[in-house]
């Protein structure tokens, strides 16, 4: 039996950890054992995000708090929560991998800055390529146009080039 006090506090933890969360997943983590647990929460900590198993009613208080109260229904049956104020996309794509492989593990749902999530959108923000794949694209899409004028001017000169090997060739056999 947990204390009045020792709820009072989780609340108060709980509720400043979600208020400073850009990024916040609930999910039902039934069926899912220790080690599995464990390495999910090894792969959020490398996203810099958090992951906690929580008491129902004493996190409905601590979003009430905060005036999360969106996520309130969210909060029936086993429940753990993810939220990071870091790269919401990381997180997600974690779960969402995580979700894959272990079967056990269900999203309910989420909220990004202050927006309700289903679960299907949590999974659409997992499929975004991660931010180095996203600036490699853009690094190709500004050297297409320069590489594509480069290409336009070496044809000039190759044809020219052409031309002078086809006099050469011309005055070789002449």
């Amino acid at each position: 039996m947990i204390s009045k006090k020792a709820k009072e506090e989780f609340v108060e933890e709980i509720a400043r950890e979600l208020e400073q969360a850009d990024m916040i997943i609930v999910a039902d983590y039934r069926g899912l054992n220790v080690s599995s647990v464990t390495d999910l929460r090894r792969r959020l900590k490398a996203e810099q995000c958090h992951y906690r198993v929580v008491k129902n009613t004493l996190t409905k208080l601590a979003c009430r708090k905060i005036g999360l109260e969106k996520l309130e229904p969210y909060f029936e049956g086993p429940t753990a929560i993810a939220y990071t104020a870091a790269d919401p996309v990381g997180a997600a794509r974690v779960i969402l991998e995580f979700s894959r492989e272990h079967e056990a593990l269900s999203l309910k749902g989420g909220l990004l800055s202050g927006q309700l999530l289903a679960p299907a959108q949590i999974k659409e923000l997992g499929e975004i390529p991660p931010r180095e794949v996203l600036l490699a694209r853009v690094c190709g899409g500004f050297q297409a146009p320069m590489a594509g004028l480069a290409n336009v001017l070496q044809g000039n000169i190759r044809k020219l080039v052409y031309a002078l090997d086809a006099v050469r060739r011309l005055k070789e056999t002449a």
